[in-house]
């Protein structure tokens, strides 16, 4: 088993949560914006079965990579550095 050096810092996922709340919360919002009207009358079942593909994938793949990239420093609990 392997130890992980005291020298790496550990990531808040309280920070995280954050940071992922304050960007999808506006982003399902808008897309349920966008949603809602074009289906309108369909049941809840299938509302959600179009919203949560295109959030999980948005999210998986664009968000939470983003927010990783651009983020890292406060995630980290570092001071953020200026290129």
């Amino acid at each position: 088993m392997t130890h992980i050096s005291s020298s790496r810092p550990i990531p808040s996922k309280h920070r995280l949560a954050l940071l992922m709340l304050l960007v999808i919360y506006p982003f399902v919002t808008a897309i349920l914006y966008v949603l809602m009207p074009l289906t309108e009358g369909w049941p809840i079942w299938a509302r959600t079965a179009l919203l949560a593909p295109i959030m999980v994938l948005s999210i998986v793949y664009g968000i939470a990579p983003a927010i990783q990239k651009h983020f890292a420093w406060f995630i980290l609990r570092q001071p953020r550095l200026v290129a």
